[in-house]
């Protein structure tokens, strides 16, 4: 009888910044392909896992610099949290 796998997703997150003097809209990437994006989530899970095994999806976003402050509590309130 064959073993069965279980296979769990787990989140998790990177947090970057990035500088720039110009417009957010002109240094943004916004036509990452699909192999592209394949590409760097390969990377990412080579380059952050032990397990060759591991599969990484990731959705890249930006937040707006208004609401950084926000968006970084948010996700720290989310990790932190004792209630959940």
């Amino acid at each position: 009888m064959a073993e069965e796998k279980n296979t769990v997703a787990v989140p998790f997150a990177l947090v970057g910044f990035f500088a720039t003097d110009k417009p957010i809209e002109e240094v943004i990437n916004t036509d990452l392909s699909t192999e592209e994006l394949e590409e760097i989530q390969q990377y990412l899970a080579k380059k952050l896992f032990k397990d060759p095994n591991v599969v990484v999806a990731i959705y890249p976003a930006i937040v707006p610099p208004e609401q950084a402050q926000e968006a970084i509590a948010e996700l720290e309130n989310f990790l932190f949290n004792e209630e959940g």
